[in-house]
């Protein structure tokens, strides 16, 4: 079965490189801004990006379902120094990683004076409103469209409707997925039929932080590549088969591949 395709032209389509057989576009945080608004003002359709480091490109090479949903998104951008470095490799001129929650930081401070309208879904019960509250604080005239904290457990048929709709009726033209990779992802490309919102934007963590529940790595640390480091010393239970496990995996493949030892579809 051919290889699905992101609903992109070839004139607008940014330039890429592959990592385990995993697109990734060689863009920037002002990059994405720029993508972004050029979809909300076309509202065409539903548009989702991936914020994808080395977790998800690890998760991809076991879960062929999980790749399909990566190489059907609109924009996977590299949030992670190893991808940065990789694409440097690849002759592209990446200076940063996109950082997820500098990423929404960045497109707030740029647009909150066009209107724009935000809705914020995922996080813990309460998590999305204390996130809507401070991001208001910071950015005065923001537009929260509105806010939803989905349970954990699977939604049923009729929660899932209710979503959709109270996310599609909110005239959102952001809406930002907080459930954490892989799920967020995978809920992005399976709901981007029904939502009428132009852009979808999974930013895991971001929510968290931006809300004060979950410390940032500090600067040198997460332009160095060690912000995995930070996270495993806060988070140890949570984290250390995503950075020990997965970590080790992402190495040992991405050598086999720069050698040419082992060929990823």
């Amino acid at each position: 079965m051919p290889e699905p395709q992101p609903r992109v032209t070839a004139e607008t389509a940014p330039s890429s490189f592959r990592v385990l057989g995993v697109r990734v576009d060689a863009v920037q945080i002002s990059d994405a801004v720029t993508r972004m608004e050029s979809w909300i003002e076309q509202r065409h359709g539903n548009h989702y990006i991936t914020v994808t480091g080395m977790h998800g490109i690890t998760v991809a090479q076991r879960d062929p379902t999980f790749k399909a949903v990566l190489s059907t998104a609109d924009l996977v951008v590299p949030d992670g120094m190893p991808l940065v470095w990789l694409g440097r490799r690849s002759g592209h001129r990446l200076r940063r990683r996109v950082y997820g929650p500098e990423l929404m930081e960045t497109f707030l401070q740029q647009t909150t004076a066009r209107g724009y309208r935000h809705f914020f879904y995922g996080g813990a019960p309460g998590v999305p409103e204390l996130l809507a509250q401070r991001l208001a604080e910071r950015f005065p005239g923001l537009q929260v469209a509105g806010t939803h904290s989905p349970p954990f457990r699977p939604l049923t048929a009729e929660e899932d409707d209710a979503a959709v709709r109270e996310i599609n009726s909110s005239g959102a033209d952001v809406l930002w997925v907080g459930l954490g990779e892989p799920k967020q992802e995978r809920w992005m490309h399976e709901h981007r039929d029904r939502l009428n919102v132009p852009v979808a934007v999974g930013v895991g963590a971001a929510f968290d932080i931006h809300a004060g529940r979950l410390k940032q790595a500090p600067l040198w640390m997460r332009e160095n590549g060690l912000e995995w480091l930070f996270r495993l010393a806060v988070e140890p239970r949570r984290l250390w088969r995503r950075y020990i496990i997965y970590g080790s995996r992402f190495i040992w493949w991405v050598a086999l591949e720069q050698l040419r030892l082992r060929k990823f579809p």
